[in-house]
């Protein structure tokens, strides 16, 4: 099996280097990450500088590999599957560990989710998974991270989806079970602290606290709260199929 291994937080990040060195004893990786910080760039991708790759020594030996790119997690999918696996093409795509929540609609903001959903538009199984909160040790998300490879290795997934995975902190032996859920809704009160730079412009930093609302029982929000695995399966298709019948109604003629 050919997994291909991405994130938002970096090369670096200790939660793409845990679940490299776990997934490498059970499975050959490639391991295509930003060279850099990318979260919160969502489904960007690089168009107008090109992209530069480093090649990088994560420890994993065999024949594992490991590129870093100056670019967002959708440009290291694409890379992936486009350049580095012509002569072992990847079965799927994992992104992550991330070191933070994807919970509720923070998926429309993450690079996190944003790179299992491009492994989707290529035709590929996904899924993205994150550690939710400190400590960020991340033993107990490798587990669950493998537990769910086989499964989708196993049973697939259907066209159009992938898995998205929320792990609470703690040890594995701390885990309350898997709950498969729905997005529930998380919301921030934003705030924009202004600053002076040293040549006297003005500069607004953003910032912003989570407000906690209450949730339904099937939701990934409640389901972290309670000390549970969120497996939200998320599908590629905008349309809101409810309204397509109501525009019809609507006089739209030209």
């Amino acid at each position: 099996m050919h997994i291909v291994l991405v994130n938002d937080d970096g090369i670096g990040a200790p939660g793409i280097g845990a679940l490299a060195q776990h997934i490498a004893h059970f499975a050959t990786v490639t391991v295509v990450a930003p060279d850099r910080q990318q979260s919160a760039t969502s489904h960007s991708i690089t168009l107008h500088k090109p992209l530069h790759v480093d090649e990088v020594d994560l420890g994993l030996g065999g024949p594992h590999r490991a590129f870093q790119v100056n670019g967002t997690p959708a440009d290291c999918v694409k890379l992936a599957v486009g350049a580095f696996c012509e002569h072992q093409p990847a079965d799927l795509i994992v992104s992550g560990i991330n070191g933070g929540a994807n919970l509720g609609l923070d998926i429309v903001y993450s690079g996190t989710a944003s790179a299992a959903a491009e492994g989707v538009l290529l035709g590929l199984p996904a899924i993205a998974i994150s550690l939710t909160d400190a400590p960020f040790h991340y033993e107990a998300s490798v587990v669950v991270a493998q537990r769910l490879i086989e499964k989708v290795a196993s049973h697939g997934l259907p066209e159009g989806t992938y898995l998205n995975v929320n792990v609470p902190p703690g040890p594995y032996e701390a885990l309350k079970g898997m709950a498969i859920t729905r997005i529930g809704v998380r919301k921030y009160r934003n705030s924009y602290e202004k600053r002076i730079d040293p040549l006297g412009r003005s500069y607004y930093w953003q910032a912003g606290t989570i407000v906690n609302l209450r949730n339904e029982p099937d939701t990934d929000v409640h389901a972290i709260e309670h000390g549970m695995v969120s497996v939200t399966p998320i599908h590629f298709d905008f349309t809101n199929g409810q309204l397509l019948a109501t525009l019809k109604t609507w006089d739209l003629s030209l």
